[in-house]
């Protein structure tokens, strides 16, 4: 999108969805007055220019120009007021296409005697389409506005367990576990502290965090360590790399710092942190004399735009001797992909990734989220056997600075 040419063709785009839509805006506003129909057109073509110069903005300058928050808010605004109206147009489509069946249907159909049609060869729109459209995407936009105050709504959200071939020492085994935290979308330290002592209230016997600590650089990170480095357990905390965390989706060198350093110095800051990083390994929990096995691997992704740096094979190696496993993995389509048929033996599988694409429904007895329809599992709980799979929809956001339905969360999982 950032070439000349993308940025173009995107523009020529808002500019022939903000003339379809002006034809309905036309049509539903015919018995205002006319000043009430002047200023109606001209507040609808004074949003629609500065969404168009909002995006030009954003796309041919840098990121000095205009301060962080107010570049990602301009963006979302912009986006949200294109989707609003591409969902409008929907609506006006379905309207057109019938006006158009029912036109044709006339001159093809309906003649006199003398063999000339007898339907007009106007065909009102359907009012009732016109609004319903208008209110889709005014609804859409409206949603999405008010998610913005969402972002750092944090949900605790428990689940508990059972397994039979857990050791009796593990039983009542407490675990948070959070993802996706991207620290480089953060505009609120006080709300991220916030959040992070909710993590803490829950006294976990364990704390997991499965990838994507930044957007791309380490050096987010800077203002957040102090915060982060509060996450304390027992057991210890662990964490593993997810797809962001390799900065893959930026330009390098970067401020003098190549890829491969960024690399190394964001597992410096896991460490800083505390935390131990898992690449591609295992360590035993020890508890009473017992144990059980934490497995962690590197992103690996069965989606083709997503890297597959992980090595399970070399991550399960000597672990088949631990009666209980546990996995992290950034990615939930690694589960169905390579660990149920390949490593039946791993019983909890722990990830994130989707962010429930941050926007959704979700109440008791239903879910849904776009993001269903490129992922089988992308929020919460699924078992296949005696296996289960944990999503984590994201402690963090990026893209879109905001929340709709699908709120950013810590889970709570005990094992039974």
């Amino acid at each position: 999108m950032r070439t000349p040419l993308g940025a173009f063709i995107f523009v020529i785009i808002m500019l022939l969805l903000d003339a379809y839509v002006f034809q309905v805006i036309k049509t539903l506003s015919q018995s205002a007055s006319p000043r009430t129909r002047t200023i109606i057109f001209s507040i609808y073509w004074a949003i629609s220019i500065i969404a168009i110069i909002g995006f030009i903005l954003f796309v041919f300058t840098g990121p000095d120009f205009l301060p962080r928050k107010v570049r990602t808010y301009l963006f979302a605004t912009v986006i949200g007021l294109f989707l609003a109206k591409f969902l409008a147009v929907v609506f006006f489509l379905v309207d057109d296409i019938r006006r158009l069946i029912q036109w044709a249907s006339g001159k093809l159909f309906f003649k006199n005697t003398e063999g000339e049609t007898i339907s007009e060869d106007h065909i009102s729109r359907s009012l009732f389409l016109s609004w319903l459209g208008v209110a889709a995407g005014g609804t859409l936009f409206g949603s999405l506005v008010y998610g913005f105050s969402n972002k750092y709504n944090y949900q605790v959200k428990r689940v508990s367990l059972k397994y039979d071939n857990l050791p009796a020492s593990f039983k009542g085994l407490k675990i948070v576990h959070f993802s996706d935290v991207h620290s480089g979308s953060f505009t609120n330290k006080e709300a991220v502290k916030h959040g992070i002592e909710k993590i803490m209230a829950q006294n976990a016997d364990l704390v997991i965090f499965s990838g994507d600590l930044v957007n791309d650089k380490t050096i987010e990170m800077k203002d957040y360590m102090d915060a982060f480095n509060k996450i304390k357990a027992p057991m210890g905390v662990y964490s593993t790399f997810g797809n962001h965390d390799y900065g893959d989706y930026v330009s390098w060198p970067q401020d003098g710092i190549t890829k491969a350093q960024n690399l190394k110095n964001l597992m410096q800051v896991h460490k800083d942190l505390g935390w131990r990083l898992m690449m591609d390994e295992h360590v035993a929990l020890e508890k009473n004399g017992e144990q059980i096995a934490l497995i962690g691997v590197q992103n690996w992704s069965a989606k083709a735009r997503f890297p597959k740096y992980g090595d399970m094979a070399k991550a399960y190696a000597g672990t088949e001797k631990y009666p209980f496993k546990i996995l992290i993995s950034h990615d939930p389509s690694h589960w169905d992909a390579e660990v149920r048929p390949q490593y039946g033996d791993v019983d909890l599988t722990l990830s994130g990734h989707t962010h429930g694409m941050q926007f959704g429904v979700e109440i008791p007895g239903f879910k849904w989220s776009p993001v269903q329809y490129v992922y089988k599992q992308w929020d919460g709980l699924y078992e296949e056997g005696r296996q289960k799979l944990y999503v984590n929809p994201g402690y963090g956001f990026i893209g879109y600075p905001g929340r709709v339905g699908i709120l950013p969360e810590i889970t709570v999982i005990e094992l039974t």
